[in-house]
């Protein structure tokens, strides 16, 4: 059963964060589906399954609305949609888990959203090393948020608890010795 609930998350992530036409869905502008059409067009999915798939994510990457008729994904779109959060004080010293691999780009260019709306920080170490080492040999950076925020650049924080900005410029990381 805990590979099935991988395998729907897994499956949610990418209709409602990034190719909704793979089943024909519909999202809003605010990246909400009709909770009933999702399940209608994935086979063997019942309203409590996805329930269970929602309450059960670790990551707490999907959400329902207030009467559960419609459901979205909490961030990571490459799909332009307004999840309408506001601007939020981040904590002085934010996370960011990443590959050695990347760290001569991001040395040269900073944090970068890439394909997605936004990159995406943690609060704490745990969830930025979680989230570094799925891509490799983990390289935990810090990210000087309090700073960054004091000259300008717009901090959000996702209902799950993952920290948005647009970029983090070079001078605003710390680069591990």
């Amino acid at each position: 059963m805990k590979n099935k609930l991988k395998n729907i998350s897994k499956f949610l992530s990418l209709v409602l964060r990034h190719q909704p036409q793979k089943i024909d869905l519909k999202l809003d502008a605010q990246g909400w589906a009709d909770t009933q059409e999702l399940i209608d067009k994935m086979p063997n999915l019942t309203l409590e399954l996805l329930q269970e798939v929602v309450s059960t994510n670790a990551k707490k990457r999907f959400a329902f609305n207030e009467d559960g008729s419609k459901i979205r994904a909490s961030q990571g779109h490459s799909l332009s949609v307004e999840l309408g959060y506001s601007p939020s004080q981040p904590p002085t010293i934010l996370y960011h888990g990443t590959a050695t691999q990347h760290l001569d780009a991001i040395a040269i260019k900073g944090l970068l959203k890439m394909n997605r709306q936004h990159v995406h920080l943690s609060e704490n170490i745990e969830t930025a090393t979680q989230v570094g080492q799925r891509h490799g040999k983990l390289v935990l950076l810090e990210v000087a948020a309090e700073a960054m925020q004091e000259a300008g650049f717009l901090f959000y924080l996702s209902a799950n608890g993952v920290w948005l900005t647009d970029e983090v410029p070079v001078e605003y990381l710390i680069f591990p010795e």
